[in-house]
């Protein structure tokens, strides 16, 4: 027997142990763990837990709440020293075992469930482009007599580590690091090390580079992958990065603008609908070869804009970054590779296998299944209701609107400017995510509470710039 032989047979550890993996309201990921021989138990009964300890989880309409464990998210854990299979679970009442209201996983697959039922489409791809910053190191503190924060990157010579002295030269100052290469791209072999872990975890990886921030700002895109699976293979990408870099002595950050002056991390959304198999979106001839029923999808997303952005950019950090001059789009329009616009079609997806579009706007401060979902939602209410975008003077635009006379640019619709602007936007126009079921005004209302209380925080503090500004006013 050769060596490759002996590799390819040697046994797979045993699993010993198995962690449940759910989501909150504010996007992150809670865990509970038990002994493997204990899941077909667990698969049966689910686990209950409390979900007044979970931020705005705990409503009315449910008391105790269970964790039901779905196997088809199942894969081992590249990271815990004891073989863990990890499951991703949807929190279900405790006496019907369904997805609760407001579970966001559970959100995510009503969405799918009423698209289905709507019989425009019975597929929904998606592709998420994932953005963060590796950094060396971030320390940040904020107490009532002092406040401020450290950021180190061994790729700039702006912010390099107290004990990193740059004798090789190989840092960088005054550039933009898109597709920056090695050695300058420091992190390379760090970022090749998550995408081989996500591809072993299942997720299609269509490739990874480095991006503009030259504090090692990075990226890393799937293919076109299923929706609501998707939602959930976000949360492993997200898992994956920060644990990779934490493995590696480095620390992954996923904030919209975590520097001053500097490009800005996104979560950029592509977008496409079959039907039969058939790309719904495409249609020879017309603008970009937009099939009408895409115009109308673009048309519902960017009519119900300003509400769907406390969705998908809802941290006071994520209007940091939503400023013109850093290819973040602050106006809500639609055009053909372009990229200060809030849904971009790209030049190069030209026919029915690829076509589709990219919403720009949003970053990964958000919970996917509510971001998606909400996308998705947006889309469909612009299909049914024929919303031409171009009637609405959403497009389609194809030059630098950055460039154009302040008076045309001021007839432009505007994202929110703020957090607490998207969480009104989100109040005033909802129907759109509540009148199918998908969403629901408890719901609504919930994330809106503990979203306005994270403003109200910030607001309320003062600002290290302030001291600058006004110390001695």
């Amino acid at each position: 027997m050769d060596a490759k032989q002996q590799k390819r047979e040697k046994p797979k550890p045993k699993v010993q142990s198995v962690d449940l993996r759910y989501c909150g309201l504010d996007g992150k990921w809670y865990h509970i763990t038990f002994p493997s021989n204990r899941l077909n138990d667990v698969l049966e009964k689910g686990i209950p837990f409390d979900g007044s300890s979970i931020p705005g989880m705990k409503s009315v309409e449910s008391g105790d709440m269970i964790l039901m464990p779905d196997m088809e998210t199942a894969y081992v854990d590249p990271f815990f020293p004891v073989p863990t299979l990890a499951v991703i679970c949807s929190i279900c009442d405790a006496e019907t075992r369904k997805g609760t209201k407001k579970d966001p996983r559970s959100v995510a697959i009503r969405a799918f469930e009423y698209l289905h039922q709507t019989g425009i489409a019975d597929t929904s791809l998606w592709i998420p482009e994932l953005e963060f910053y590796l950094l060396d190191g971030a320390e940040y503190m904020c107490e009532e007599y002092s406040a401020g924060y450290i950021l180190s990157s061994t790729e700039n010579k702006m912010s390099l580590p107290a004990d990193f002295d740059d004798t090789d030269a190989v840092s960088q100052q005054d550039i933009k690091g898109y597709h920056m290469n090695v050695p300058f791209d420091r992190f390379y072999e760090v970022r090749e090390q998550m995408v081989c872990l996500m591809e072993q975890c299942g997720i299609q990886v269509r490739y990874h580079h480095h991006e503009v921030g030259p504090a090692s700002q990075q990226e890393i895109e799937t293919e076109l992958l299923k929706f609501p699976a998707i939602c959930d293979q976000t949360m492993m990408m997200k898992d994956i990065i920060r644990r990779t870099a934490l493995a590696n002595g480095l620390t992954a950050t996923f904030m919209p603008k975590p520097i001053y002056n500097q490009a800005g991390t996104g979560l950029h959304f592509h977008m496409m609908l079959k039907k039969n198999g058939r790309n719904i979106f495409y249609k020879k001839g017309g603008y970009a070869d937009l099939s009408p029923e895409a115009l109308w999808f673009i048309g519902g997303i960017l009519t119900h804009g300003k509400s769907l952005i406390a969705l998908t950019n809802p941290s006071t950090n994520s209007y940091k970054r939503l400023l013109p001059g850093f290819e973040a789009p602050v106006k809500l329009f639609f055009g053909l590779a372009n990229r200060s616009a809030a849904i971009r079609i790209p030049k190069y997806a030209n026919d029915s296998s690829s076509k589709r579009f990219e919403f720009r706007t949003g970053d990964a401060t958000c919970n996917p299944y509510f971001a998606m979902s909400a996308l998705l939602l947006a889309g469909l209410d612009g299909i049914q209701k024929k919303i031409d975008p171009t009637k609405h003077n959403f497009g389609p635009f194809d030059d630098n609107v950055f460039a154009w006379p302040e008076k045309k640019k001021a007839a432009l619709t505007s994202v929110p400017s703020s957090l607490k602007e998207a969480l009104e936007e989100l109040e005033k126009d909802h129907r759109y995510l509540t009148e199918n079921g998908v969403f629901n005004d408890e719901l609504i209302e919930s994330f809106i509470q503990i979203k306005m209380k994270e403003h109200e925080a910030v607001m309320n503090r003062p600002h290290p710039y302030e001291m600058v500004l006004y110390y001695n006013q």
